[in-house]
């Protein structure tokens, strides 16, 4: 470097920004100790160097070097000249977009369009100790090394993003692989910012081989920002999106790649690929079989299975064999249509008409859902895809009772696909049943029970699959006293939603009016496992278990509903306690026992919550002939009785496997 051994002056400010350009300036034939520089491309949109018009040596300096004199006074020189990076040219400087901050012995920050230097009174250029420190970067692009590396090997050292994110700007030291600071220099990976895009493009295939497919697509999205116009770096982003399940990318990216080129023939079949996931067998036919190339046989036998089962499918739809429409659906979804949001909600129209609410309902809320531009004017079934999946949510919104709901989806698919037939008669069933049932409940509510019935029969009429009007009918029939009626209608209700909780629980109380206390107890039996907390249920099934016992001539008086933990104190007292009606739970303990005490709590919450069971307490100091009997050695104990017979015993039980266990024998 030009003038290294002369140190700056600290006095005659007027001839001191010539001498410190002269000595920041590193001449073409002096090569001693300088680092070599890779020829960065500053033209890269993820390269933190910006290139600027080229500067001639006579031109004027920019940019700004500080230098704190052991007076205190700042010097500052100024280069408007941008940096461009040539061995033989080393006009301007490299300008740095970030701040990174370098600490050791204080800290320092690089900002933009600046080099500092912080040489207290020494030589920016002698060797040793009269030096820049480590990380400044000169006019000529290269980086100048302090004394404490002078003994080190010397390494080359490039900007670089490394593989982290590390900020633009930052010196890298090649490996390194980490990041650290000695004396001020941070060391980091030797990857170069200015990758071209064909070796980005290699490291993501690399990663992608790898399973590694967020990397290989982080290298790809690098790779397209500096060329967007690569038809094979978008095919290829397309496969890791794919790998990734985000469907609609994919189908971009390759739709992209096909704009850029449309004789690209990989993209071409990778789109056909994706198609038949889609189910959009015609469009996938057209990219597979592109002209002038050899379809995949793979593929092309996948293409020809999914679109036999389509086609089956819609014949069988068409007559209305809705266990066909089932069959084939399954098919098609396994021959490789699993992401064909259409054939999932055909599958749930079958459910559905196959009086499979729930099922219905619970295939089309996990059906995928991929919304691509270029594939929402498909048909299906002679619907608008979109469409019809709303026309499918419609009605089974309709079925759980949902009408508002189901108004707002048929709507939307008239306005989505205004020309089909199929969605204009949904939509105008969908309004009329809404209005006969809203009719049905303002009469209800006015004890027009008899016009109520006649309404809601109207939008029966209108939807035969409705379990909602059935039971609302069931309701009028049940208070107008004509319990065959009410019946009948609740059993057409469960059998379309068997899992109707308000159905359900208006046959076991139409059950109790026909005195059939059997069938009445199993009800309530099943609503109490579905809603153990509801004391209500719990309080009907006890009276239908007390009227069933009388039925067939059993005793029933010592039958009796919630109240508090029972304390036992004699053998005779337990014997008839436990031999009653329904199950009953014994916690044997001692008074002075710290588990004992634990329990008590819980046992406690859960007698108020089975008030059909009876909770009874033995303390074993107090009875021991109990304990004997039952031969209880640990406390606590609990045991569990049904009609005298012990059917269940837990030592030491948890509050949830005693509730657990509870719950199942209560019934």
């Amino acid at each position: 470097m030009a003038d290294s051994g002369k140190p700056i002056p600290t006095e005659g400010f007027e001839t001191l920004s010539d001498r410190l350009r002269k000595s920041l300036t590193c001449e073409a034939a002096d090569n001693t100790n300088k680092p070599d520089f890779r020829e960065l491309n500053l033209g890269s949109p993820v390269s933190p160097l910006r290139a600027g018009p080229a500067a001639s040596s006579s031109s004027s300096s920019s940019g700004s070097v500080s230098d704190r004199t052991g007076s205190g006074r700042t010097l500052r020189v100024r280069s408007d000249s941008a940096a461009t990076v040539n061995n033989n040219n080393h006009s301007g400087e490299l300008s740095v977009e970030s701040s990174p901050t370098f600490s050791g012995g204080g800290s320092r920050t690089l900002k933009s369009g600046h080099t500092r230097s912080d040489s207290r009174g020494s030589s920016a250029t002698s060797p040793a100790g009269n030096v820049l420190p480590t990380g400044n970067i000169c006019p000529s692009g290269k980086v100048v090394k302090t004394g404490m590396m002078a003994n080190r090997n010397p390494k080359p050292e490039v900007l670089s993003l490394g593989t982290g994110n590390y900020g633009h700007g930052s010196i890298m030291r090649g490996g390194s692989g980490t990041v650290g600071k000695s004396g001020g220099e941070s060391l980091v990976s030797t990857t170069p910012i200015s990758l071209s895009s064909s070796e980005l493009k290699k490291l993501g295939n690399e990663q992608y081989k790898k399973g590694n497919y967020l990397e290989a697509l982080n290298y790809y999205d690098r790779a397209v920002s500096g060329s967007p116009g690569n038809a094979s770096l978008r095919c290829n982003r397309s496969a890791a999106l794919m790998c990734l399940n985000r469907l609609n990318d994919a189908v971009r990216e390759c739709e992209e790649a096909i704009k850029l080129d449309s004789g690209y023939v990989r993209a071409h079949h990778r789109l056909g690929s994706f198609l038949i996931s889609l189910g959009q067998v015609e469009n996938a036919r057209m990219h597979l079989c592109y002209p002038g190339s050899q379809p995949d046989p793979n593929e092309l036998r996948k293409l020809k299975s999914v679109e036999k089962h389509l086609n089956k499918c819609a014949d069988l739809r068409r007559v209305r064999d809705w266990n066909g429409v089932l069959r084939e659906c399954d098919a098609a979804i396994a021959s490789g249509a699993d992401a064909c949001s259409p054939l999932f909600a055909c599958k749930s129209e079958a459910l559905l008409k196959l009086r499979q609410l729930d099922e219905a309902n619970l295939n089309l809320l996990n059906a995928p859902k991929f919304e691509v531009a270029s594939c929402s004017q498909t048909n299906f079934f002679g619907i608008l895809s979109e469409a019809y999946i709303l026309f499918v949510r419609a009605q089974i919104d309709m079925a759980l009772g949902r009408f508002e709901d189901a108004t707002s989806s048929i709507e939307k698919s008239g306005q989505i696909d205004p020309q089909n037939v199929e969605v204009a008669v949904l939509l105008q069933n969908v309004r009329s049943v809404s209005r006969a049932r809203s009719r049905g409940n303002d009469l209800f509510k006015s004890e027009r029970l008899t016009e109520a019935c006649s309404a809601y029969g109207e939008g029966l009429r209108l939807d035969p699959l409705n379990p909602v009007l059935f039971c609302n009918r069931a309701a009028c029939w049940f208070k107008l006293g004509q319990f065959e009626k009410s019946l009948e209608d609740c059993n057409q209700a469960l059998v379309i939603h068997q899992n109707y909780t308000k159905a359900l629980l208006r046959r076991a109380a139409t059950f109790s009016k026909l005195d059939r206390w059997d069938e009445s107890v199993k009800d309530y039996e099943i609503l109490r496992r579905q809603l153990p907390n509801n004391n209500d249920i719990a309080e009907s099934l006890f009276h239908a278990q007390v009227a069933l016992k009388k039925s067939r001539g059993e005793d029933v008086n010592n039958m009796k509903f919630g109240g508090e933990v029972e304390l036992i104190t004699s053998l005779e007292q337990f014997k008839a306690a436990v031999a009653s009606s329904g199950a009953s739970v014994v916690l044997y303990k001692m008074s002075s026992d710290l588990q004992c005490k634990q329990i008590i709590p819980s046992f406690d919450t859960l007698c108020s919550r089975y008030p059909s069971v009876n909770f009874l307490k033995v303390d074993l100091e107090e009875s021991p002939e109990i304990t004997d009997a039952e031969n209880v050695r640990v406390v606590p104990t609990i045991k569990i009785y049904k009609k005298g017979s012990r059917v269940k015993e837990m030592v030491c039980p948890s509050p949830e496997v005693l509730e657990s266990s509870l719950r199942h024998y209560s019934l």
